[in-house]
């Protein structure tokens, strides 16, 4: 199948809105081996302005997302310079199916993330 697609937002759960300015890369991870394949920021409303990936570039496997946390709490004003509990944020997950929707947001604090399969 090669309708699928991967998209992603974040919202900033301390502030109670989006997280604009977030840089997000997507490495397709096999074995203890990750091959950059996309890199993005998001926009005003937290999201990508177009998915990570869509129809025949998204293949069954594991892939990890990861977010630049750190830059956007720095900038936000809700973290300094020194070391930061939370900075780059690894989510890696796998797609059994590549004909599927996708949606892996992040939810993020100073001090805590989340995530879930959205839709």
């Amino acid at each position: 199948m090669s309708g699928g697609r991967l998209t992603t937002h974040v919202l900033d759960t301390a502030r109670g809105k989006p997280a604009a300015g977030v840089r997000i890369a997507l490495y397709r991870v096999s074995g203890n081996s990750h091959s950059k394949i996309a890199e993005t920021v998001t926009n005003a409303d937290g999201r990508t302005d177009a998915p990570m990936l869509t129809g025949a570039a998204l293949k069954e496997g594991s892939y990890e997302l990861v977010f630049f946390a750190g830059d956007y709490l720095r900038a936000s004003g809700q973290a300094g310079e020194g070391v930061l509990f939370l900075d780059q944020i690894p989510i890696r997950f796998g797609v059994p199916d590549a004909g599927q929707h996708y949606h892996v947001p992040l939810l993020i604090s100073p001090f805590a993330y989340s995530t879930y399969r959205g839709s």
